[in-house]
């Protein structure tokens, strides 16, 4: 199959100005208004050197850098697949800036330029036009000459503005002016007025009879039909500045209206809403990057966390809130677990909530409730969010402290369902009634891991399976099938008696009962969960190290 063979920006540009018909381009003067430009329909986007003076706030006389306009115009042709022409003033010195230029102008896939007969540094053409001395045309041509003789890509434009007209110096100079421009190699002719009447544009256009493009900029002669420009033969029409210009008169309004009514409500309606900023800055491209990069899989990791009790043992400090909104090291424990997954990508959590739910910090999250916490088990609570369930999550109690690499290497463990199990079994920094694992093999520590699995959990030491091997900390990874296997073991459960009372770790027991594997994912300390006071010195030291 033949590929399609891309053309271009400067060839672009190039097929606008010998098209042979009246073409139009738009100023822009940063990333989001060449974007705009582009989908409205417009084909080039003129690079106005007015504009990207007055989004700096500096005056149009080189206050701005040509390393800073060259700045703005990579992030204007990194947003846009239109051809873009940069007013490029006097060519920012002399012949040897202008090959300079020339050479940054390409590298950043820029289009042409486009250079006028002043001295640098220069001033704005509507300022004290007639005051304005030129540049002596032997040296302009030499100018031209070095961009083209600098150019590496054939087709980027030089284009040459005459400003004779603006200096008062008539038509013949004008038309000398231009000739040689032509001659030492220009790809078109600006010519520029200040009249408010197109007559002497349309005067020089008649004598300049096609020799080249022309080019001309009706900021002034606005009034004057299109038409008339087609008619006499005019390539190219640029509206220089009238996006900053109505940019400008918007923000004045709007920011005028919002301090007199100390309020936004009046004007939110009649601008541009957040999510179309989101559309033009491509968010919706970063999120299918992120599905492709970032999860390979197609997945998004969810997180749902048990946190329904009070935390009796912890006494006055949970008299007015759940222990999961106890401040540890300046942080509450619930703002410590969200910044945890925030830093895995994992940015849908849903909480199962019980004891004072008004006290808990939902910014971030999604809360459910278990109305029987009292009187109910871990299992009840995550009955409350079976709706929630996701083909790929994190399940965690959340009275949890852990270093970030436990989240990250878990996430990374392949596996239908995952449960974390410290190997540090008598480990006496943790209070609490502990959860025993016993796993098909100790933790050996070798370089290349073999599978472990969970046999049982239980809160005895020596049961009938032998020593433990470590303890589960309440975290677990559920994925795929692991999904379906869990629901099936909630519904098989649920029959049973003492359904209410049942544990996080009841399930994982259902689950082996049932011959679904529960892979193990051995870590060696680095958590602390909070069930006494003796924990909130502990959970504080260990945000320290």
């Amino acid at each position: 199959m033949t590929q399609k063979k891309l053309i271009s920006k400067s060839a672009k540009l190039r097929a606008l100005l010998e098209s042979g018909e009246l073409e139009f381009i738009m100023e822009a003067h940063n990333g989001i208004s060449a974007l705009i430009v582009e989908k409205a329909g417009f084909k080039g986007i003129w690079g106005s050197g007015l504009s990207m003076s007055a989004q700096y706030a500096v005056r149009d006389s080189n206050e701005a850098s040509w390393t800073q306009v060259v700045d703005m115009l990579e992030f204007m042709s990194d947003a846009t697949e239109i051809p873009i022409l940069l007013d490029g003033d006097t060519g920012y010195g002399n012949f040897n800036n202008m090959r300079r230029l020339v050479k940054k102008l390409e590298q950043r896939d820029i289009a042409g330029v486009c250079i006028e007969d002043k001295l640098f540094p220069k001033t704005n053409s509507f300022i004290d036009g007639e005051r304005q001395p030129l540049a002596e045309v032997d040296e302009f041509c030499g100018k031209i000459k070095a961009g083209k003789d600098s150019q590496y890509d054939e087709d980027f434009c030089i284009i040459a503005r005459v400003e004779a007209l603006i200096a008062g110096w008539g038509i013949e100079e004008a038309l000398r002016r231009a000739e040689a421009y032509h001659e030492a190699g220009a790809d078109g002719i600006l010519i520029h007025s200040k009249l408010s009447q197109a007559d002497e544009i349309l005067e020089f256009a008649a004598e300049w009879a096609n020799r080249s493009p022309l080019v001309i900029v009706p900021t002034i002669y606005y009034s004057t039909p299109t038409d008339i420009f087609r008619n006499a033969n005019i390539s190219l029409v640029i509206w220089a500045n009238h996006m900053i210009r109505a940019a400008v008169a918007s923000m004045e309004k709007i920011c005028a209206d919002v301090y007199a009514n100390e309020s936004v409500a009046g004007v939110e309606d009649n601008i541009a809403p957040v999510k179309q900023l989101f559309f033009l800055q491509g968010a919706a491209e970063l999120s299918e990057a992120q599905e492709r990069y970032l999860r390979p899989k197609g997945s998004e990791t969810k997180a749902i966390v048990l946190a329904a009790s009070r935390g009796f043992a912890l006494g006055e400090l949970t008299e007015d809130k759940p222990k999961l909104m106890l401040s540890i090291g300046g942080k509450t424990v619930l703002r410590r677990l969200l910044d945890e997954f925030k830093n895995q990508n994992i940015n849908k959590v849903t909480l199962v909530a019980g004891y004072k739910p008004e006290a808990i910090d939902t910014s971030g999250i999604e809360m459910k409730i278990n109305k029987d916490y009292e009187t109910t088990g871990e299992l009840a609570s995550l009955t409350q969010v079976v709706s929630e369930f996701h083909d790929d999550m994190i399940i965690t109690y959340g009275d949890l402290l852990f270093r970030s690499y436990i989240l990250r290497d878990l996430l990374e463990n392949e596996g239908e369902i995952v449960a974390v199990i410290d190997s540090s079994v008598e480990n006496d920094n943790y209070s609490g009634t502990p959860d025993y694992a016993y796993c098909s093999q100790k933790e050996d520590r070798a370089i290349f891991k073999q599978d472990a699995y969970l046999n049982h959990v239980s809160e005895e030491k020596n049961t009938a399976s032998g020593d433990p091997t470590g303890r589960w900390i309440g975290m677990l990874r559920v994925r795929g099938q692991g999904r379906q296997w869990i629901e099936d073991a909630i519904d098989e459960l649920k029959s049973h008696e003492n359904f209410k009372q049942l544990s996080l770790a009841d399930l994982l027991n259902q689950l082996i009962k049932t011959n679904h594997p529960v892979k193990v994912h051995y870590i060696n300390g680095h958590w602390v969960d909070i069930n006494a006071l003796a924990d909130i010195d502990r959970a504080g030291d260990f945000t320290k190290l």
